[in-house]
């Protein structure tokens, strides 16, 4: 079982009329396409707030890298957009070195893992996704290391030729782990027992995830339901990027907005 963890909780404005789920971009300088795609949709999207649910970056090695290549074309884009709508943004498996000085520079709200988001008269559990991945033992273990604040201090000590290296041989070495898996469908899923106890604490009978690229609606149980949103790549095929929006009338997939 996932050990018990307390949700932070956000209330949505009452004024608001939609919000965008998205996550797992995975950008990098390999997908210029899929950059575009996201800064078309924060720039046009009708959304009043745009919340990133983690593995923004395919990887990411410390803040002071943030004025370079893709990183500084999303802090240029994220500082305009988030002067006219809410831009908020919770770390995934990829990019949990993102810290203060990234989020401030872009206009970004942090997220804590898991956040309750109460709007239209709902509640809405908010995850990545990655922690409720129970049977991938060696992750678990892994993730408990990297996500250890002292961990974290000492890699972010090293100079960046050397965590640039190390960010390099670990994307490699999640890259042999995927292929040694057929498809998408061979990776690790949300463990529905602690989700529910996750869910059941939070007073939160619906969650939002992603991570584990099989985006759909389930019913884990009578009165628990889960969004996963997709993954989203324009770089190789199979294509794809998908919008998951909430709004009073409820939550609905889209494509992503794009300009006139």
């Amino acid at each position: 079982m996932a050990p018990a963890v307390r949700a932070s909780e956000w209330t949505a404005p009452g004024h608001w009329k939609s919000i965008d789920f998205i996550s797992d971009l995975h950008l990098g300088p390999e997908t210029p396409r899929t950059f575009e795609a996201w800064r078309q949709h924060l720039e046009h999207s009708p959304a009043d707030c745009i919340v990133m649910l983690g593995d923004w970056f395919e990887v990411w090695v410390g803040d002071d890298l943030r004025d370079q290549g893709v990183a500084a074309q999303c802090v240029e884009t994220l500082a305009r957009v988030s002067k006219v709508k809410t831009v908020a943004f919770m770390a995934g498996n990829r990019d949990f070195l993102i810290g203060a000085d990234m989020l401030a520079a872009c206009g970004l709200r942090g997220l804590d893992d898991p956040t309750v988001m109460d709007a239209f008269g709902e509640r809405l559990l908010l995850t990545h996704g990655d922690a409720l991945c129970l049977s991938d033992v060696a992750y678990q273990k892994f993730r408990l290391m990297v996500r250890n604040p002292a961990w974290q201090q000492q890699a972010l000590s090293l100079p960046q030729a050397e965590r640039i290296r190390i960010g390099a041989q670990m994307r490699t070495q999640s890259e042999t782990n995927q292929n040694g898996r057929s498809a998408p469908a061979d990776w690790a899923d949300v463990d529905f027992p602690a989700a529910m106890q996750w869910m059941e604490a939070a007073r939160a009978p619906t969650m939002v995830h992603g991570h584990t690229h099989r985006p759909g609606t389930e019913t884990m149980a009578p009165g628990y339901v889960r969004h996963v949103l997709s993954d989203w790549d324009l770089d190789h095929a199979p294509y794809r990027a998908e919008v998951l929006r909430w709004s009073a009338a409820g939550l609905h997939r889209v494509a992503p907005a794009t300009g006139p």
